[in-house]
């Protein structure tokens, strides 16, 4: 593996942790991916990059995953001074995990005691790395869940944006736990628009093993489309996590590709759906060289792939206009069609929602309390 010399350091991390991460022993980039062009042996890599490197896994939620293979690729060189700068930042990281999964299992715990659904969303899809917050989906009413998370872990309700309000999610910050805990209730997307989603979510979850702790999750259908609803019609932009942790579901063959199709056309965002998952192919195979084994009529659905995405500010960029913008319309008029006026106006007020973000951001340098 090389690294990247003519590129930002950010972009010359991230190039390396996709080839940690992507591609198969014995396999290179495509000639379009930057490494190509690298002449420095990533043995050779410095503390400060070294710690760039650290910082993008961070945000990319790929830390674990990209450390160990790292720590791999020094084992072959025999590199322990490398591979002790990786063990140290492992260590810390399964430290915050630990207490993080720990936390999560109680709050499931109490909650499905009170005779609630609740299933973890988005926070365990990166296992063995876990997101920067803990997500939980639940169809109690809200008022119960927070004098749950009052009375049983004293916690404080965060301030709600309006987004967080059009959305119905309640963030929580618990003593004792660095990540705060970010709850949706009784309805999913951007707005709040999914509401025929959100209600079938808690039927189709599956429970799964982490750390001795049993934790029910979205089925894979639903998980894509959150993912789907996160990244194409939220944030406009891919973590490497996204990514991997995506293609690693489809090539376990965990995606029933037909009732994703039908759930996602259910929701109006199948082209959404089917974008995502071509994004997430092209992405892999411009690192291995190949693409993920996806069906004719998921290529055939998908609005643009890989080739419009780009680096930029840490992440995978989708671009909004018209791409995004197109995908925002026909969930809009799917709505529409259906008669869900409400899920509707709430999915309308959508651009301005943006629009006072990006005026807040430029004015007072933070969309906090919008978005």
């Amino acid at each position: 593996m090389t690294l990247p010399t003519a590129q930002s350091t950010s972009q010359a991390s991230m190039t390396i942790l996709s080839r940690l991460l992507l591609c198969n022993e014995g396999t290179t980039g495509s000639l379009s991916s930057p490494a190509s062009k690298a002449p420095q042996d990533l043995h050779e890599i410095t503390r400060d990059q070294f710690n760039d490197l650290v910082i993008l896994a961070n945000l990319n939620h790929v830390i674990v995953r990209g450390l160990e293979a790292f720590v791999n690729a020094m084992r072959e060189k025999e590199d322990e001074t490398r591979i002790a700068w990786a063990k140290a930042e492992l260590t810390t990281e399964r430290g915050r995990i630990r207490t993080a999964i720990t936390f999560l299992r109680d709050i499931c715990a109490a909650i499905e005691v009170e005779g609630h659904n609740v299933a973890v969303i988005k926070s365990l899809d990166h296992w063995p790395d876990l997101g920067s917050d803990l997500d939980l989906y639940t169809d109690a009413d809200s008022s119960e869940i927070i004098s749950l998370m009052k009375r049983t872990f004293n916690a404080d309700l965060a301030t709600r944006s309006w987004g967080d309000r059009l959305a119905r999610k309640w963030n929580f910050v618990v003593p004792g736990l660095p990540e705060a805990v970010e709850i949706h209730i009784g309805r999913l997307g951007q707005t709040g628009e999914q509401v025929i989603m959100a209600s079938r979510l808690a039927k189709r979850t599956r429970v799964i093993a982490v750390d001795d702790y049993l934790f029910r999750v979205p089925s894979a259908s639903d998980r894509i489309m959150i993912s789907t609803l996160q990244r194409m019609y939220r944030h406009f932009y891919f973590r490497l996590c996204d990514i991997v942790d995506s293609a690693t579901l489809a090539e376990a063959g965990g995606i029933d590709y037909d009732d994703l199709r039908a759930s996602a056309m259910n929701a109006g965002i199948w082209e959404g759906v089917a974008t995502y998952l071509v994004i997430v192919s092209d992405y892999v195979k411009s690192y291995r060289g190949f693409a993920i084994d996806l069906p004719r009529f998921v290529v055939d659905n998908a609005r643009f792939g890989g080739a419009e995405i780009h680096f930029n500010k840490d992440f995978l960029r989708v671009p909004i206009l018209p791409q995004s913008a197109q995908l925002y319309g026909t969930q809009l008029a799917g709505l529409m069609r259906r008669r869900e006026l409400n899920s509707g106006a709430r999915l309308s007020l959508l651009p301005w929602l943006a629009t006072a973000a990006v005026v807040g951001q430029k004015i007072t340098g933070s969309d906090k309390g919008i978005w």
